[in-house]
């Protein structure tokens, strides 16, 4: 196993254009903080299951459709956020933390985990009530919630063009080797290949990075022939104590890296392709919530819009594009309790939020195609009188993609469903931040939406 960056540049790749797997494996953050999982989770999980797939003799492109599944495996998740966080009326972090740990063959597990982790906080009677309706919407509600993750997923791989097999690999990541998993209950060698290995990679991580590597041994022995294909279980069983990968796992060194083999073909992500990773990314980034469900296109396309009446250039509206797709990106590191919350926010619950720009632009810088574009992204609460968030931020440090997403990002929200509010109308939005225009916002970026926004209500 080789980190990335001893890798040759793949043949047929776009001079200067970095490689896909590298700018997926630095957006897994964004999967890790909506899978409340330690940063790094997805690359660990890479690691092994790569790891595993050389051990199996996979062919390169069976190794290169699983370093995408791998990397990708969460891309459904988000989409799980809002049902788990009503069901167990707990926070949907926490509850995922916890939840890749359970045995749900175990009706003893399932049972014990519910107890722990539902409606924590809550009166006794309320609480014991909320554990009876979870218990009760559980086997249902988990179906729908594995079904709808699974499908997410796929499609966010197969949007990227990656091989269909890393597509499957995901679809069918919470199949077991018994029948017992879902969404289908496949048995046996009807579960993907690819699948298979990647179900046990990151089940096997979760308890490495919580216990250590003896831990990851037995719950991999203890699930074998049950969860795991046996032969994919006595892979990894296999693995020695001085191993490389272990050394890796333990000394931290995948944190940023991408491990693979060498021989594995790889794709560059060329200008495009970036683009569709952005809106790719935007799609999990709005599945966190009903209430976002075309958020992030539309602060886009607002934002865009802006930028061509103030004569922004081409190169400039791409970046401007990507940055609207991805500028919420953080908050995919907050709960849904928080966010899909009706009432009033608590202190600490409004400082939650106020950290998800922070999130993004930490996120993005990750990413050196997308450097460019974290700290407008990261902007966009920010406000021309120094009262915004996360780094109050005055006019003399907002360019102009910053002014325009700020402006582009408010009248999103404020024309969409809330949980505490209803759609303004579009001209009502506009008299709000024109209130405000030359204090908090831009006036040429409001005028330049106001000008959009009429041409679009022109017969």
């Amino acid at each position: 196993m080789k980190v990335a960056e001893a890798n040759p540049a793949p043949a047929g790749a776009h001079a200067g254009a970095p490689r896909l797997a590298e700018v997926i494996a630095a957006l897994s953050h964004a999967l890790d903080l909506t899978e409340g999982q330690p940063v790094g989770h997805a690359q660990r999980t890479c690691a092994i299951g790569m790891e595993l797939g050389e051990r199996l003799d996979l062919p390169g492109e069976q190794r290169r459709a699983l370093l995408y599944a791998l990397l990708l495996k969460d891309a459904g998740c988000s989409s799980s956020a809002a049902r788990m966080t009503e069901l167990f009326a707990a926070d949907d972090l926490a509850l995922k933390h916890a939840f890749k740990r359970v045995d749900f063959s175990s009706l003893s597990e399932v049972v014990a985990f519910a107890a722990r982790h539902t409606a924590p906080g809550s009166p006794p009677l309320a609480r014991a009530a909320q554990l009876l309706r979870a218990l009760r919407g559980f086997r249902a509600e988990g179906q729908a919630i594995v079904e709808t993750r699974c499908e997410r997923g796929a499609n966010v791989v197969a949007m990227l063009g990656c091989p269909p097999a890393a597509a499957e690999a995901v679809r069918a990541l919470d199949e077991h080797w018994d029948g017992s998993g879902r969404p289908r209950g496949l048995t046996g060698d009807a579960i993907p290949l690819l699948a298979r290995i990647a179900c046990l990679a990151q089940v096997a991580e979760v308890f490495h990075a919580a216990d250590g590597r003896e831990a990851a041994r037995e719950v991999v022995w203890a699930r074998r022939g049950r969860w795991f294909d046996p032969e994919v279980a006595d892979a990894f069983l296999a693995i020695r104590d001085g191993a490389g990968l272990w050394r890796r796992l333990a000394d931290g060194e995948v944190e940023g890296l991408l491990a693979e083999a060498d021989d594995v073909p790889e794709d560059a992500a060329d200008e495009a392709r970036l683009d569709l990773i952005a809106e790719a990314f935007a799609e999990v980034i709005d599945a966190k919530s009903p209430y976002t469900a075309s958020h992030s296109e539309g602060v886009a396309a607002y934002a865009v819009a802006i930028g061509e009446r103030l004569g922004m250039g081409a190169e400039d509206l791409r970046s401007l594009r990507r940055a609207g797709l991805l500028h919420d990106i953080g908050k995919l590191g907050v709960s849904n309790a928080i966010l899909d919350k009706p009432g009033r926010l608590t202190p600490a619950e409004v400082e939650a939020v106020r950290r998800h720009p922070r999130h993004t632009f930490e996120i993005l810088s990750r990413v050196s195609a997308f450097a460019d574009i974290a700290a407008p992204a990261a902007a966009h609460h920010e406000r021309l009188d120094g009262r915004g968030y996360h780094l109050g931020l005055a006019a003399d440090r907002l360019g102009p993609m910053a002014r325009a997403l700020a402006v582009a990002d408010v009248y999103e929200a404020l024309t969409a469903d809330r949980p505490y509010r209803a759609a303004m109308e579009p001209e009502r939005a506009l008299g709000i931040l024109r209130a405000e225009a030359g204090t908090a916002f831009d006036g040429a970026c409001v005028a330049a939406l106001g000008d959009f926004a009429g041409s679009r209500a022109q017969p």
